[in-house]
């Protein structure tokens, strides 16, 4: 059974840094790619970024590039998200999600998290 617990959330302004972290337990048996989705009240959920442990890559979102980093620690099976100079509109709640995948075709995710909240101001 996978169970994922983020943590890292908070309140930060606008330009300043936080980095989200996604404790897994049971995901290398059934998964092979974890990833960041982010959703605000009343809009769709958006793929932010994903990695695959297998060490074959990483994929982000165009809103996102240049300003996030996915990172995996396998030896603590975490997932991380660097988020640097962040925006307003980068405030969303952030889930993780663990699921089957290649770099070619995306990850189709199967597990997720609880959530955990970032709001930007300005």
């Amino acid at each position: 059974q996978v169970q994922l617990v983020e943590s890292g959330g908070g309140s930060v302004q606008a330009g300043g840094s936080l980095r989200l972290a996604c404790a897994a337990s049971g995901v290398t048996i059934s998964s092979n790619c974890m990833g960041w989705i982010r959703q605000e009240p009343g809009k769709e959920r958006e793929g932010v970024a994903t990695i695959y442990t297998d060490g074959s890559g990483a994929s982000y979102a165009d809103s996102v590039k240049g300003r996030f980093t996915i990172s995996q620690d396998s030896a603590k099976d975490t997932v991380y998200l660097q988020m640097n100079s962040l925006k307003r509109e980068d405030t969303a709640m952030y889930y993780c999600a663990a699921g089957i995948g290649a770099v070619w075709r995306g990850c189709e995710y199967n597990s997720w998290g609880q959530g955990t909240q970032v709001t930007v101001s300005s």
